[in-house]
């Protein structure tokens, strides 16, 4: 048990991006188990309640471990991460994010949780200018790398790339670092080899899992069993020697019986404000259109820009641009038809095109500009109603 909390401990912290270390305690590595695998979604309750010391629970361990091969495809995780990059490259992510909601839950804030609007606007920017430092840094790394491949282009022995990367250049300048970088490619080797033994050998271990799984839902199916069995024989006996139990079973028959007459009663309440609102809706057939096609042409704008996201997650999925992708240098001619060449994701893209990033990133500008907008402006509604409310005082908007 203590082996197996201890792979499941080094596996999830590769994961999370953590360190580790072997001197860890037990206690903090059980904790830290439990945690991210709550966080993933794993809730049963069988693991939760082991004991904090790792002495027992082998086999629902070995379950969460294999709930977790197939469900963040944890070998692959471990095989991207270990890769070693011998290229430039770079991160690109074009899944849609949901917004969240951040509206509700802000009117009942009490004194002590207001904050100053300075320190908001401190923080703001402050945050401002480390975003534009760190773009700064941005375009200065794209220069020094157009740079480099510029001078080498021209020189690689693959026809596709053209020209070296970063770590190409070093190690034409240093060689003494290849051997270095020639253990890691190694050791990246084995890696894969071992990943393509456990691919044969995949069904086996899912068959012997199915056991595995079949065996202690026999156990728990006899436990509870054993459990109800107990208990059946034991509510007779306990029923007959208290006094009060035939007292307390006829104030639960007439809670019972008074909960059916309010659900009756409140039937009736219901049918009856149905049939007043369909009277008043009838008798308001002839309101004033204009308002009435205002309203429902400011419902309909809003109901649209909200499922905009909605539609988008049902439509057929297009190749989304997620992944790192290794910048290649193209020519003018073929700019338009090439500017990346690496994997996007699960589904292997051959090249992507920066145009077609930067097109993509504008429309995302333009969605996330529209929102703003129209946050703002119930963010100017909502002021002037309650500036409406402060008698004497005159707010002018900066």
């Amino acid at each position: 048990s203590l082996d197996f909390w201890r792979l499941l401990y080094v596996l999830l912290k590769q994961i999370h991006g953590g360190r580790w270390t072997e001197s860890d305690a037990v206690g903090a590595q059980v904790s830290f188990v439990k945690s991210a695998l709550w966080y993933h979604g794993y809730g049963r309750p069988q693991l939760h309640r082991l004991p904090a010391d790792g002495s027992t629970g082998s086999r629902e361990l070995l379950l969460a471990f294999s709930w977790l091969l197939p469900r963040l495809g944890l070998l692959e995780q471990l095989l991207a991460r270990n890769r070693v990059q011998t290229g430039d490259e770079a991160s690109v992510c074009m899944c849609e994010d949901e917004l969240p909601n951040s509206q509700e839950g802000t009117a009942g804030a009490g004194p002590e949780d207001r904050v100053d609007i300075r320190y908001l606007q401190w923080l703001n920017g402050r945050l401002r200018l480390q975003w534009c430092s760190l773009h700064a840094q941005q375009q200065e790394q794209c220069k020094l790398l157009h740079k480099i491949h510029l001078f080498t282009s021209g020189s690689h022995m693959d026809q596709k790339l053209g020209h070296f990367s970063v770590t190409e250049t070093d190690l034409i300048r240093r060689p003494e670092d290849y051997k270095q970088l020639l253990q890691l490619l190694e050791s990246e080797t084995m890696q894969l080899e071992a990943f393509l033994q456990w691919k044969q050998l995949e069904p086996v271990y899912w068959q012997w899992m199915e056991t595995v799984l079949n065996n202690m839902a026999e156990e728990g199916n006899m436990c509870e069993s054993q459990d109800a069995h107990v208990e059946k024989r034991r509510l007779p006996e306990v029923t007959s020697c208290c006094p009060w139990a035939d007292k307390l079973t006829g104030q639960m028959d007439r809670l019972s019986r008074d909960l059916m007459a309010l659900q009756e009663q409140l039937h009736q309440l219901i049918a009856q404000r149905k049939a007043a609102w369909w009277e008043k809706v009838a008798g308001r057939e002839e309101l004033q259109r204009e308002r009435f096609s205002a309203t429902a042409r400011k419902i309909q704008e809003s109901v649209e820009l909200k499922l905009r996201g909605l539609t988008s997650l049902h439509a057929p999925k297009k190749n989304e641009m997620h992944g790192s992708c290794r910048l290649v240098l193209r020519s003018k001619h073929s700019a338009s038809k090439m500017g990346f060449d690496g994997r996007v994701s699960k589904e292997a893209v051959s090249a992507v095109s920066a145009a077609e990033v930067i097109r993509e990133l504008q429309v995302r500008e333009t969605s996330l500009q529209r929102v703003l907008e129209q946050l703002r402006q119930e963010c100017r509604h909502r002021l002037d109603e309650i500036a409406e409310g402060l008698e004497g005082v005159i707010c002018i908007s900066p």
